[in-house]
């Protein structure tokens, strides 16, 4: 009887739960085995390095070092390797940073136990994976200009509750340029007020919202 060439999969993400969860789902795969894991992104490459796994999921929100950064120094190392994001953000912001940087795969937490073993399998066999609305909003998304590092720092401001006169004088700009701002940041985002260009940014992953955070472009 030939025996199955199994997948060797790394998994790196800091929450154990996700870790065991992964774990317990591919140990009953006849074609799967967990070869490694890690709890942050320096962890994810030096395991990688050492066990040239088939696919490495990799978490994008990782300490000491993003997954994004672990999926840019990987491929920069191991140009062939097989990597799929790990999130619980749908923004298609940080998707596009991740499929440029050499994802083959984006997969949310959400919807692990439906498509996490179909989405290793596809990927190893040289398959890409973006959930349907992501990549809808990416499409979507993609004829609208980037922010400018400017507009990002008024909107990280405005993000904060500031004023204009309270951006303008945070960034050693006059009021009517960060008004100028704002009304090419609202056509940018397709929003009409200041609240929801805050929540469209942070759901597309323009912005980070939690603490100590600044932007993802």
């Amino acid at each position: 009887m030939t025996e199955i060439k199994k997948i060797r999969i790394l998994i790196a993400d800091d929450h154990s739960l996700i870790r065991v969860g992964v774990a317990s789902v591919v140990s009953m795969q006849e074609d799967m085995e967990l070869v490694g894991e890690a709890d942050d992104g320096h962890g994810a490459v030096d395991e990688y390095r050492r066990l040239r796994p088939d696919v490495a999921l990799i978490d994008l929100q990782m300490p000491r070092m993003s997954g994004l950064e672990a999926i840019i120094r990987i491929r920069q190392e191991f140009p062939t390797s097989r990597l799929i994001v790990l999130t619980t953000y749908a923004g298609d912001v940080q998707a596009l940073q991740a499929l440029k940087a050499g994802a083959a795969g984006y997969l949310l937490k959400s919807t692990l136990r439906h498509e996490l073993l179909n989405v290793i399998r596809g990927v190893h066999e040289g398959g890409f994976h973006v959930p349907p609305e992501i990549a809808n909003d990416i499409g979507m998304n993609a004829v609208r200009e980037m922010l400018t590092d400017r507009e990002l720092e008024v909107l990280l401001a405005v993000s904060r509750g500031l004023p204009n006169k309270g951006v303008a004088r945070e960034l050693g700009i006059t009021e009517e340029t960060v008004k100028a701002h704002v009304k090419s940041i609202f056509a940018k985002l397709g929003v009409a007020d200041r609240t929801e260009a805050v929540t469209v940014a942070a759901r597309r992953g323009i912005i980070d919202l939690t603490p100590g955070s600044g932007p993802k472009l």
